[in-house]
């Protein structure tokens, strides 16, 4: 008979492969899978994963629970498995050490509540055994994995199924596809939330008809990024527009969203797009003087691939490839979230566009960080963003495509800016 109550087993595993501590999936399905292994019973599992990198979790077993938390910048992590009963908790230490790939480890074993030391109490417990007996095991567990995109100071979460659709490192950038429960399947870059099923027309809406309503007679359409398809099956409900171009620097977005969000990815067959896979900085730079009606620069956070799209070369060369009456309209990060980069990019735009060419325009988007999200433009010649006249065709567009965010009230109030945006971009 056992001399204590439970048995602790506090381990620290080194030197593991970055990439699995840093993936929330793979992490809590192998430390549910050590809880099986050692014939423990799954109540609940509980799993964030947090931007740029890290995981926190517990898996809840009925004889206790394991624990883990995770460094993949030192590829460590610290793991507890506490059970009671004669449960093997060095079966789920075993199984963790190979799925982890741990290289070394140090490990303490700790029984915990000593027998000898504690008197048992003597008290009814008839009511608690009907109770006991009238409750059945489901026979599944509770998933609970979260995702989390956070900055140093804030974050957003949101809670998804544990599985994996699509995951790919690319040359650029890690490509996955997951599935949240209240807002469906989401593509996350780098552990950054991009677009969702359920809230994606919110940005790629507002990305694309405001601009292409102010422009008097847009033909010619260039999409620099915006590699899930939503911003062009947009521009595309045009009718006007004769060409679009999309220069999209990883392949691998495309073919991820083509297979798993094709509702957002509904276009790339559309004749009238020309689609490049290529470097969207290089392309702007090498594009003849003005080509393009209307340039819009759907790119993630200035980081990574798209950190040269917040940069004065970049929007120098976008001046240029526009006709004279053309528009630029920039992904312009959040006033509340990415503060610096916000500022820095409206300044540029007035410094090359002027300052009365270059507005801001407000959304909201659930699942970015802080909801309020902008898009920044740059405008060459008179162009009217807000015009009364336009009212009633825009309107009947949307009624038309059914639009789901944008119409003419939206239009006319997005530019509309808080007292607190106004100050900082002065």
């Amino acid at each position: 008979m056992s001399q204590a109550l439970g048995n602790h087993i506090l381990v620290e595993f080194m030197n593991c492969d970055p990439h699995i501590m840093n993936d929330v999936a793979a992490i809590e399905r192998d430390m549910v899978d050590a809880a099986k292994k050692a014939e423990a019973t799954v109540i609940n599992s509980t799993f964030h994963h947090f931007s740029p990198y890290g995981v926190s979790g517990v898996v809840v077993i009925q004889e206790s629970h394991l624990a883990i938390h995770t460094w993949p910048e030192y590829g460590y992590a610290a793991v507890d498995v506490f059970t009671c009963g004669e449960m093997n908790a060095w079966i789920a230490f075993d199984y963790l050490k190979e799925s982890f790939q741990a290289k070394s480890y140090s490990a303490i074993e700790m029984k915990r509540g000593s027998v000898n030391l504690l008197t048992r109490n003597d008290f009814d417990i008839s009511t608690m055994r009907q109770k006991a007996n009238e409750w059945v095991n489901p026979g599944f567990y509770t998933r609970n994995v979260w995702f989390t995109d956070k900055d140093e100071n804030q974050a957003l979460s949101l809670r998804f199924t544990g599985e994996v659709f699509y995951d790919q490192q690319t040359p650029f950038q890690r490509v996955r596809i997951l599935e949240s429960y209240k807002y469906g399947k989401m593509l996350a870059l780098d552990d950054m939330v991009m677009t969702t099923e359920k809230d994606e027309f919110h940005y790629h809406e507002m990305i694309s008809h405001p601009s292409l309503f102010m422009h008097p007679n847009p033909k010619n359409v260039l999409v620099i990024g915006g590699g899930d398809g939503g911003t062009i099956r947009e521009v595309l409900r045009h009718s006007g527009v004769e060409k679009v171009t999309m220069v999209e620097i990883d392949g691998a977005v495309i073919e991820a969203c083509k297979e798993h969000l094709p509702k957002i990815a509904a276009s790339f067959d559309d004749p009238k797009l020309t689609l490049l896979v290529d470097d969207g900085i290089a392309f702007i730079e090498k594009a003849e003087s003005e080509t393009y009606d209307v340039i819009l620069v759907d790119g993630s956070d200035p980081v990574g691939p798209a950190e040269g799209l917040f940069s004065v070369s970049f929007y120098t060369h976008c001046y240029r490839a526009l006709k004279k009456d053309g528009i630029l309209v920039a992904q312009g990060e959040s006033p509340k979230f990415n503060e610096k980069a916000f500022r820095e990019l409206n300044l540029t735009l007035q410094s090359i566009f002027g300052k009365e060419n270059a507005p801001v325009s407000l959304f909201f988007v659930p699942t970015y960080p802080t909801g309020m999200w902008s898009f920044q433009y740059g405008m060459k010649g008179n162009i009217n963003r807000i015009d009364d006249s336009k009212t009633e065709s825009i309107d009947a567009f949307v009624r038309e495509q059914g639009l789901r965010y944008y119409n003419a009230a939206i239009h006319q109030s997005s530019f509309a800016l808080p007292n607190f945006v106004k100050t900082l971009i002065q």
